[in-house]
């Protein structure tokens, strides 16, 4: 057997653990069509926890059911992407009086790297209704996926909002789905950037449970014969914390130490493969997360490493000697970041797994 374990940003594992149930609304919305609630949902939730692969699974569930789906990622522009591919599918759904329409309003095209001008957000809504017309009189509909909303231009993601609310007034077959970080999201929802989208079903990713992994592992290590005991499989389970990402990149290389070492996998292979996947979490994910931290921003969240749980905001201002004000910007600025995530009143905690440990580690800090 070749390694199943995905661990790249957005692969699709070969099991998708801790989210029995997560996508049923969004199914049952698929079968009854416009306006149906599960047809617009935000996934939200740390970075590595999920997110884009939940995405991928809602994908799958779409075009199971029939749907036409568009994915894209909130980058600039992402209007006029979407705008592409719906003409993308008005051709393949072949010609006729609707669809040389559609051809005909998107002539012009919208790819373009600025928010889409007025006479274009016409055109776009214009070739939308068209285009899920066409979709209706064949007895499905087009799901529009957008990734990292955190990042997206608020003047784009206020067009597209605009655009879906109108398709739902008017009956039309169209679902919805972002996924961003939390802080961020809840900023979006509260800015009145999309108002309608307050009603979105909202789903925030936690981690796995651990039984749920350490079960995994050993179905899959005995599926391919592996030879490994029940203990060392607790082991591997418990230095996931139930953290997906984590989830597939110690699998990966306790996979690759098992096929260095004739299907079987000892104490210090399975040492190794936790020390492995954790070097290349620092580096693919904590490193990434911190890239855009400030020196200020680097120094709260030392400061929150000295704690080995939770931090209180005062501990937190008396370590860099900052005042009250100072500590909330520096948190809201984190939230927003998605590297830390409230834990209480007053309190807050590392949002990604791993991330104290690696501040600890670094020179001249605690």
């Amino acid at each position: 057997m070749e390694n199943p374990f995905r661990p790249s940003a957005g692969a699709t594992p070969p099991q998708i653990l801790g989210r029995a149930g997560v996508l049923d609304e969004f199914e049952y919305g698929l079968r009854l069509g416009s306006g149906a609630p599960g047809l617009l949902t935000i996934f939200t939730g740390a970075r590595g926890i999920g997110k884009t692969v939940m995405l991928g699974a809602a994908h799958d569930v779409a075009r199971e059911n029939g749907w036409a789906v568009i994915s894209e990622t909130a980058t600039t522009g992402f209007m006029g992407r979407i705008g592409e591919s719906m003409r993308g599918i008005a051709e393949e759904l072949g010609s006729g009086p609707v669809n040389r329409k559609i051809t005909a309003i998107a002539a012009a095209g919208f790819s373009i790297t600025t928010q889409l001008p007025p006479e274009r957000q016409v055109a776009w809504r214009t070739m939308g209704e068209e285009l899920l017309k066409l979709l209706d009189d064949h007895g499905t509909g087009l799901i529009i996926t957008v990734d990292e909303i955190h990042a997206a231009d608020r003047g784009e993601l206020a067009q597209l909002a605009a655009s879906v609310q109108h398709f739902i007034q008017d009956r039309l077959p169209i679902g919805l789905v972002f996924a961003g970080l939390p802080a961020a999201v809840s900023d979006l929802l509260n800015e009145g950037v999309a108002t309608f989208l307050r009603r979105a079903d909202k789903i925030d990713l936690h981690a796995a449970a651990v039984r749920e992994v350490e079960e995994s592992f050993a179905a899959t290590f005995s599926h391919a014969s592996i030879k490994v005991s029940p203990g060392l499989v607790r082991q591997a389970a418990e230095a996931t914390g139930g953290y997906p990402f984590l989830i597939q990149l110690v699998g990966y290389f306790l996979w690759r130490e098992a096929e260095g070492n004739q299907g079987s996998l000892t104490s210090e292979a399975v040492d190794r493969a936790i020390a492995a996947a954790n070097r290349r979490n620092v580096r693919t994910v904590i490193e990434a997360a911190l890239a855009a931290a400030s020196p200020k921003d680097l120094d709260f969240l030392a400061a929150m490493a000295e704690d080995d749980g939770p931090s209180l905001a005062g501990d937190i201002g008396r370590r860099i000697g900052a005042k009250t004000n100072l500590v909330a910007n520096y948190r809201s600025r984190l939230l927003a970041a998605g590297l830390i995530e409230s834990a209480g009143h007053g309190k807050v905690t590392f949002a990604i797994p791993g991330l104290r440990q690696h501040l600890r580690s670094q020179p001249g800090r605690p």
